[in-house]
């Protein structure tokens, strides 16, 4: 069986990912780069190690999606509720009227 180039296999992703159904993200780019957003109705695990943005980008998603009036939840296992909300405090100022509290810390 031939092997598929790179390239081609771009082009069979993006096919195949223009049937999926998609939720758009509301950040900059990032919709074009998942070709219209992240699939609806699935959950989608973002990893990497320490420092990669994992949280960030989480928030912002979060962030973005409440502006809009959408619903969301940010599941962690390692941060504390108080973390995370003073680190989306430092570059989102106006983040409070969507947080509520975690019942424990």
């Amino acid at each position: 069986m031939a092997r598929r180039g790179r390239k081609e296999e771009t082009e069979v992703s993006r096919a195949k990912a223009k049937g999926l159904r998609k939720v758009a993200t509301r950040i900059a780019g990032m919709d074009e780069v998942l070709n219209g957003g992240l699939p609806a109705g699935q959950t989608t695990l973002i990893s990497g190690g320490p420092g990669t943005g994992k949280s960030i980008l989480g928030l912002e998603f979060l962030y973005r999606g409440a502006a809009a009036g959408e619903p969301g939840i940010f599941v962690t296992f390692e941060e504390r509720a108080s973390a995370l909300r003073q680190n989306a405090l430092t570059w989102v100022g106006t983040w409070r009227p969507w947080s509520r509290p975690a019942s424990s810390s």
